[in-house]
């Protein structure tokens, strides 16, 4: 069972996941235009925290996810008024076969070994005027995490993050911090990155 199978069942009941999710929806909403026509990835949706807000807003939200115990607790959120599709995917490994007029993220890219990849397979995979609206961890020394199992990356460092994107095909590349998240030991910042195809 992976590290996100175990964590699925009390991931809603975190704090710093529910409260991150509603700061970088509103984030996403004041850089970038959502409207109801608009079909929408949610990458490494998990339970559908970022997802489900970001739904309100857009006609369809399709959740992608390689943890079937998060789209479990995904799915049991789902209602006929406000549902997200779920995918069990690796879209790295699998592509979609189906364009999208953007893509979200919450706290997902660092868990990604290969960045080059994961932005040339999403440029591929949006509309002409499609969009990118990522927020992850600034970078950090290692510890923001208990247990690094899974992670790839401590956090992003602005310019080269900005390079990948840019050379892999994105334009008006933006990035800032949106949020903080306190920890004991020390505070971690939390930016937002857009982009357009």
């Amino acid at each position: 069972m992976s590290h996100f199978d175990t964590r699925a069942q009390n991931w809603d009941k975190g704090n710093t996941q529910v409260a991150g999710a509603k700061v970088i929806a509103d984030a996403i909403r004041e850089k970038i235009s959502l409207h109801k026509e608009m079909e929408i990835i949610d990458f490494g949706t998990g339970t559908g925290l970022l997802g489900f807000d970001i739904a309100t807003s857009v006609k369809q939200v399709h959740g992608i996810d390689t943890s079937a115990k998060m789209l479990e607790k995904l799915e049991e959120k789902n209602s006929a008024s406000l549902h997200i599709v779920p995918y069990k995917q690796d879209i790295l490994q699998e592509p979609l076969t189906q364009k999208f007029d953007g893509l979200v993220s919450s706290m997902t890219l660092h868990h990604i070994e290969d960045l080059r990849l994961f932005f040339q397979t999403i440029y591929e995979t949006l509309e002409e005027s499609g969009f990118v609206a990522i927020a992850d961890l600034e970078h950090e020394d290692g510890t923001f995490h208990s247990d690094n199992a899974g992670v790839f990356h401590y956090g992003f460092e602005k310019g080269a993050l900005l390079k990948v994107v840019q050379e892999s095909g994105f334009k008006d590349v933006t990035f800032e911090n949106i949020n903080t998240i306190q920890k004991p030991h020390r505070d971690f910042g939390v930016f937002l990155l857009t982009a357009h195809k």
